[in-house]
């Protein structure tokens, strides 16, 4: 592999391209990589220096000429008042709940606020009482929390936050009967504390290599350090590629060491990153001494293990897709672990295991079948797996907050009906409202829209689940706008989920459609690896043929459709629109991976190769080309209206590589259609504040409808 560097010559675009005023300039070089004999030209490279003043003021200009292109458009404004208004039906939301020490902490964000606060019960019925407000903490800063974990014992609580969205955070620790933020804070930090230690002596915290987010190495060389709760002494490393020499750690993981109240007398260690199965190291903790541990192989990716342990009585369950692909239960010892020669807690079913958790007597599991879960419980002392009927259908997610109990939190949600959080007991099948959970009063017409389920023939034959969100007796006589959008990576499934901005679009005559394209999970680890890598094509020709199917029975007409895609969706959307232009009218590509031949040289792009491949190997590297929106752009072909979106404190996916999408559109579509990258200055990758969320998705749903020809989206 070499690379080629020539002098920049400089280019400017000055056509109108429909508008009354030209796009801001931007120059072109005639930068050249040779991989593999391959020659990948990229004019636009110099826009990945992000510290030089021209490409801040060229980021500037774009964004100045989109929000003046914006201004004109009506119903966007109107649209983010209407979620601001019905985001105060909502009760108040309850995350980050934990139980220790015979206190409950959590964040609760009321119907009014933008973030949420951290607070303490002493008891279910207590009084609450606030323990940290991220609007008061500094004066001037929009900050936020990114995670929050309290010590066993309940003295001490760790809270991690950042401003304005950002990846790069802040460690503080409260003392809770004091109720006071200690003076040291621990950063540059990543979502706070990964546990405490047993005894309480100190906690384990993931401490980034660098606060530049420009700088390829933000990810690399992560350590987890240890700090003693005498905070007066300095952080140790404690899990790392440098301390821990001995094992096959990557520059690329994220070693990260953590603890479990079920076991005690162990330390704990991942490998993490996006390669879905787990390598894990374990540690015995022999009189309270944690200098010179000797770790041992808990799990490697042989084993394929994939999603999270549970811990119980010197066993280790976990979940594996070694000749599963809807995945099985197994366990195995902790003082001599053997997976190839596991117990079977559970065989493989029909329907694709999802997660299970751990409690007192049972191990509580989640089933689905692709959109509707159920749920099962196991228990230890007679070995009995039994169904457990639920008062609601839906997706579920699992929760427990005292293992020395046998309740469990089950959160169900549809997508027209807003999620709820059941504790089950166990021992009798019974379901009570959590009291972490208050139901919303949304509109009566949400619940009224119709969600239709089917399945599309895909290129190859293969069927692609689709699923429809649409308002009662739409006429399907292809004149209806339909907004597309699916993210299909890392084996995540695009479950039902409650979406009040998909609900509020469906009311406006919008029928939403969310193909669960191949690269997903879906239809189990199979289906993840049909698109992974060299299968990736499937990704997006998934979502074109889920296109066609939606033109071809009238749903809708190209005219009328437009397709979204967020982080890795956007590998889907521009893939979709390049080589399918004349499906579409519009696009957008949300902080999206768009420059898949150039993603492994920015700070989250060595973690990513495990998913997506690497330019060191010729095969992958050809992949990667495939995957490339960029480099699929053709000089004078009619694309759709696109509108890119970037978030300006993003590392996951820096804010050059949709840029470099807009721009190359600008400089290469011959239709009159805008080509437009809106920068979120006030964002990162996304941003719990929900007014920035709302203004944000506004623009882009805006954006969509006004292409599309909605007759509340047009210009003024």
């Amino acid at each position: 592999m070499k690379r080629i560097h020539f002098l920049t010559a400089l280019s400017f675009l000055f056509s109108s391209v429909g508008f009354s005023q030209s796009y801001p300039p931007t120059k072109t070089g005639n930068e050249v990589d040779v991989f593999h004999g391959v020659s990948y030209p990229d004019p636009l490279r110099w826009l990945e220096d992000m510290k030089n003043p021209e490409v801040e003021q060229w980021f500037k200009n774009q964004a100045d000429y989109t929000t003046q292109v914006f201004s004109k458009v009506n119903g966007i404004q109107a649209l983010a008042k209407e979620w601001n208004e019905l985001s105060l039906i909502q009760q108040e939301k309850y995350t980050d709940i934990y139980f220790r020490g015979g206190i409950f902490f959590y964040k609760k964000t009321l119907p009014n606020e933008s973030v949420g606060k951290i607070y303490m019960k002493k008891s279910i019925n207590a009084t609450e009482e606030l323990l940290f407000d991220p609007l008061t903490f500094i004066e001037g800063k929009t900050l936020s929390v990114t995670g929050i974990k309290p010590s066993f014992d309940g003295k001490f609580l760790g809270i991690g936050y950042s401003e304005m969205g950002a990846e790069i955070g802040s460690l503080i620790i409260v003392d809770v009967a004091m109720k006071k933020i200690l003076p040291q804070k621990l950063e540059p930090n990543y979502q706070g504390i990964t546990d405490w230690m047993p005894d309480n002596s100190g906690f384990l915290w993931p401490k980034l290599a660098t606060s530049d987010m420009t700088s390829p190495e933000l990810f690399m060389n992560l350590k987890t350090m240890f700090q003693s709760i005498d905070l007066t002494k300095p952080s140790e490393d404690f899990f790392s590629k440098a301390k821990n020499p001995e094992l096959p750690i990557d520059a690329a993981d994220f070693p990260v060491a953590f603890t479990t109240e079920d076991m005690p007398n162990y330390v704990f260690g991942g490998l993490f990153s996006v390669q879905s199965e787990l390598r894990m190291f374990y540690a015995p903790i022999i009189n309270k001494n944690t200098k010179n541990l000797e770790w041992k192989v808990l799990s490697e990716v042989k084993d394929s293990l994939v999603g999270a342990l549970e811990f119980h009585t010197g066993k280790v369950y976990g979940i594996s897709s070694k000749g599963a692909s809807n995945l099985k239960l197994i366990a195995t010892t902790i003082e001599n672990p053997n997976w190839d020669k596991a117990e079977v807690i559970v065989s493989e079913r029909k329907e694709k295991l999802e997660e299970f958790v751990k409690c007192k007597d049972y191990l509580v599991m989640v089933y689905s079948d692709g959109i509707n879960c159920s749920l099962y419980k196991y228990r230890f002392e007679n070995k009995a797996f039994e169904k457990i009927d639920t008062p609601l259908s839906g997706t579920f997610k699992l929760s427990v907050l005292d293992k020395k109990t046998n309740v469990v939190t089950v959160r169900i949600m549809s997508w027209n009906k807003s999620a709820i959080s059941f504790d089950v007991n166990l021992d009798k099948n019974s379901f009570t409202t959590s009291q972490f959970s208050k139901p919303s009063n949304y509109p009566k017409v949400f619940e009224e829209l119709v969600v239709e389920e089917v399945e599309v023939k895909g290129h190859d034959g293969v069927m692609i689940p689709l699923s429809l969100i649409y308002k009662k007796g739409i006429k399907k006589d292809g004149q209806n706008v339909c907004i597309m959008e699916s993210y299909g990576a890392y084996g995540m499934s695009s479950k039902p989920y409650f979406d009040v901005m998909y609900n509020t679009l469906a009311t406006k005559n919008v029928i939403i459609a969310i193909p669960h394209v191949r690269g997903g999970g879906e239809k189990g680890y199979d289906w993840y690896m049909g698109g992974y890598k060299t299968t990736k094509p499937n990704t997006w020709k998934d979502f074109i043929s889920c296109a066609k199917w939606l033109v071809q029975n009238r749903y809708t007409s190209p005219s009328k459709l437009g397709g979204m895609g967020t982080s890795a969706g956007g590998i889907l959307i521009t893939r979709a629109i390049t080589e399918r232009p004349d499906l579409f009218t519009t696009a957008v590509c949300n902080v999206g991976i768009s420059n898949a031949l150039r993603m492994e040289f920015t700070p989250n792009g060595a973690n990513n190769t495990k998913e997506f491949g690497t330019i060191n190997d010729a095969v992958e590297c050809k992949a990667l080309y495939e995957m490339d929106g960029v480099a699929h752009i053709k000089k004078g072909e009619k694309y759709p209206a696109v509108l890119c979106v970037a978030g300006w404190n993003d590392p996951r996916v820096i804010p050059w590589q949709p840029a470099k999408f807009a721009a190359m559109m600008q400089l290469n579509t011959a239709t009159s259609k805008p080509a437009l990258l809106k920068v979120n200055f006030d964002n990162g990758h996304f941003t719990e504040d929900k007014n920035v969320t709302h203004l944000d998705f506004a623009h882009q749903f805006g954006f969509v409808l006004w292409q599309c020809g909605h007759p509340d989206f047009q210009v003024k």
